[in-house]
């Protein structure tokens, strides 16, 4: 076989374990294969420590692709990761929303910038690390890509990938997404390569070791707000099964509906740095003490700049049945399964990396779609993505608005 019919792929190498087992199995397969290195970030100001963790990534990226007798270059994304990850994270907080920068640095950076600059580079495939599959089908005569779980369910990391589109899909390759993480760590110091026994990186995408709120303290400055306890007993949370409803659509509404809360509705426990910092769910940070159980947050009021808890974490201001998604913020990965309204579809779905998947049942309305769950969901939150499968295939997301 001629070399130049031989498959280019290039490698998203970011000095991992997993991505550097993807370059190493890829080569193994026969592909033409190049490592490139995204530098996403400039800022030193806010690491953690004195290490510099993109520089230490870069390199061992840059020995990997040694070891391997791959071409290796580094690009700088920090201009364009900037502009649609960074801005887009404090616009969200601002908003009290809680952003996921690691969905969208997959579907706006590592599979739309890097991807052109790999497709301009001549590459026929993009790879990455992701414990992730892809499947192949035919449908009507046209070829349609899957999006599957990979098979570490420990691993799973479709759910960071529940954004991308069948054209971004078509150019991907995910070689880890068959393996146990046990498996690729294996592989890694078979073939001696130094990040073998290297620990998972942790923080944002791409940026290394960052303090979230030192991060956004750069851009959202802190004011002092009161943290206010709202009692189990509050009237936001009578049950549903008390309620009548003309028809599914009213029941929904109300079953996703936000909860409304005033300073009057409980008591001052505390006071707080900026409610931008906070996301419903979190337990850390508050710092109020004396009460029998933790408190969580219920409710962010960036507005007002109050932040609302409750008292340990089966508070009934956490849970809820229902969520909605807007039209412009819906995205299906097989858009052959779109629904139209008045569909419904029986789903497993998640709301957070991690969490085990639910059941849970897709109603098509004519603003968006509501996703009903089976069993109450502990702070679903506004701004993070949810994403439903069929199986084990991840078949469309959307923002939780």
């Amino acid at each position: 076989m001629k070399n130049n019919m031989k498959k280019r792929v290039i490698v998203g190498l970011s000095g991992g374990v997993d991505s550097s087992v993807a370059a190493y199995l890829l080569k193994e397969q026969g592909y033409e294969v190049i490592g490139l290195f995204m530098k996403n970030w400039h800022d030193d100001s806010v690491t953690i420590s004195d290490e510099c963790p993109w520089l230490d990534d870069s390199n061992d990226a840059m020995l990997v692709a040694e070891k391997l007798g791959i071409p290796f270059q580094t690009v700088d994304l920090s201009e364009q990761y900037k502009e649609r990850i960074v801005d887009y994270m404090f616009n969200e907080y601002e908003k009290g929303r809680t952003p996921n920068p690691d969905v969208l640095c997959n579907r706006e950076i590592k599979f739309d910038v890097f991807m052109k600059i790999a497709l301009d580079l001549g590459a026929d495939y993009v790879a990455t690390g992701h414990y992730c599959r892809k499947g192949t089908i035919e449908k009507d005569g046209k070829e349609v890509f899957q999006l599957l779980a990979g098979k570490d369910n420990n691993k799973d990391q479709s759910y960071f990938l529940c954004q991308l589109s069948q054209e971004q899909l078509s150019k991907a390759l995910f070689p880890i997404g068959e393996l146990q993480k046990p498996e690729v760590r294996d592989i890694a110091a078979k073939a001696d390569l130094i990040t073998a026994d290297k620990k998972d990186s942790q923080g944002l995408c791409f940026i290394g070791k960052v303090r979230l709120p030192d991060f956004l303290q750069q851009q959202l400055k802190p004011k002092e707000g009161v943290i206010v306890e709202i009692p189990a007993s509050n009237v936001n949370y009578e049950t549903s099964s008390v309620k009548t409803f003309n028809n599914k659509t009213e029941e929904l509404q109300y079953l996703s509906k936000k909860a409304e809360y005033n300073i009057e509705d409980g008591e001052i426990v505390g006071k707080h740095q900026g409610a931008h910092y906070f996301t419903k769910g979190q337990r850390k940070g508050l710092s109020v003490g004396g009460k029998v159980e933790p408190l969580f947050v219920i409710d962010t009021d960036v507005k007002d700049n109050v932040i609302y808890t409750g008292q340990g974490k089966a508070h009934p201001g956490l849970y809820k049945r229902a969520l909605f998604v807007s039209n412009d913020e819906l995205h299906w990965v097989r858009p052959d399964l779109k629904l139209n309204t008045d569909e419904t579809l029986e789903v497993l779905a998640r709301i957070r990396y991690r969490q085990a998947l639910e059941k849970a049942t897709l109603y098509k309305v004519d603003s968006g779609l509501y996703v009903e769950f089976k069993n109450m969901q502990s702070a679903i939150t506004e701004g993070q993505f949810v994403a439903w499968y069929l199986e084990d295939e991840l078949v469309g997301s959307g923002v939780i608005s």
